[in-house]
Order: structure tokens, then sequence, then C-alpha cells
């Protein structure tokens, strides 16, 4: 059975990211978290296990595109290819609900690149739990957003996560109801912007 840990939506409680992160690190546990996105399934970014778990949750294959959630820019660009352009915009987009698609670096595992792209999502979430969970983590979550197979938008409800996937994850972070809107995913990895997806962010500020 998940851990249900009820977290604060603006001021999380230090002692209990502490646990969450603990188990992360040290048992390689899935996590269910609230983002300014929806819902979204996260590991450790060296977490086999884990990333098979999630392509099994949500019913996706070796191409699904893995997102890195990242503190900060400077961990974002550690992570991921950025030339200048690319790097203004997603700079003055960040954080907040976006996902960028770019070349990854060396520092990201194969394993968690396009097989044939050999690109990876990055992205900085607008939102205190996720913030806190990666300043206690000190690396990116290898996340995805929580959209089960059959459904259209994320899940946006803690106690529905534990009731569905109770025996699929680990812990299930509540901080209130979250935005049922997904982010909105940039492909920049050939050298200028597509958007993949139209959600939360607004993707007018990378449309010519």
């Amino acid at each position: 059975m998940a851990r249900y840990v009820d977290l604060h939506p603006d001021n999380p409680q230090p002692r209990l990211v502490g646990k969450i992160v603990a188990v992360m690190r040290d048992q390689d546990a899935l996590i269910a978290y609230p983002t300014d996105s929806g819902y979204a399934l996260g590991c450790r970014v060296g977490n086999r296990d884990g990333r098979d778990r999630i392509l099994r949750i949500r019913g996706l294959d070796e191409r699904h595109h893995f997102t890195l959630v990242c503190r900060d820019f400077a961990q974002l660009g550690q992570l991921v290819k950025v030339d200048n352009a690319a790097f203004r915009a997603i700079k003055a987009a960040t954080p907040g609900p976006y996902t960028f698609i770019l070349p990854g670096t060396p520092e990201v595992p194969r394993r968690l690149l396009h097989p044939k792209k050999k690109t990876v999502g990055v992205r900085i979430p607008d939102h205190p739990v996720v913030q806190a969970l990666l300043a206690e983590l000190g690396e990116p979550i290898l996340s995805s957003t929580l959209i089960l197979p059959g459904e259209t938008e994320p899940r946006t409800l803690g106690w529905e996560i534990k009731e569905d996937l109770d025996h699929d994850v680990d812990v299930v972070i509540e901080a209130g109801e979250t935005p049922a809107e997904p982010t909105t995913v940039i492909d920049w990895s050939e050298g200028s912007p597509e958007v993949l997806r139209r959600g939360a962010g607004d993707p007018e500020r990378f449309e010519a």
C-alpha cells in the first residue's frame, strides 16, 4: 500500500519532505506528486525500476519522452544542449507549466533518451512542493504526467490517486487540488520551437 503524505501546498513541512526524499533515495520509491499542471509520477534519475513502472502504469512504450524536472535553470543546463535563442526564451518562461524537448548531454543516462532522437524533456515547475522535494533531493526528478490509459487529463486529487494506484506507487503526496491541464510541450531539438502539445502554458510565445 502507498504511503499517503499530507503536505502544506505553500509551506511544505521540511520533516515530511525529508521523509519522502529518504524513501526515494533508500528504497527507490516511486511517488505521485502535485505540480503546477496536475499530478505527475516521479523517481530518482538512477531508478531503473521506477522508470519501467512509470511506463507500465501509463501504458507507454520505450519511445515515450520522459521529463527531467529541475530545480532551476542552472540544473536544466547541465542536462540538455541549449543554443542562445532557446536559452533566452526558456529562461524567460521558467519556472512555469512548460516542458521543453532538447538534445540530452552526457549527464543523461541513455535509457532516458528518445531512442532515435537522443532527446529528453526538461522542465522547471512553479510549485512549492516540487521545489521543496528538489531542494532536499539535490538532483532532478525523473517524471511523467500522471495521465492514465484511456484518460486525456492529468489526475488532480491525491486521495483519488491513492485509491486507484495504491499498489502501483509507493508514496502519494496530498497538497490540495492541482490544475487539470498538462504542460505545454515545446520541441526545440531541431533549432527552432515546435509546439507539440498546447496545455497550461501560453504556446503563443513560442510560435512565429
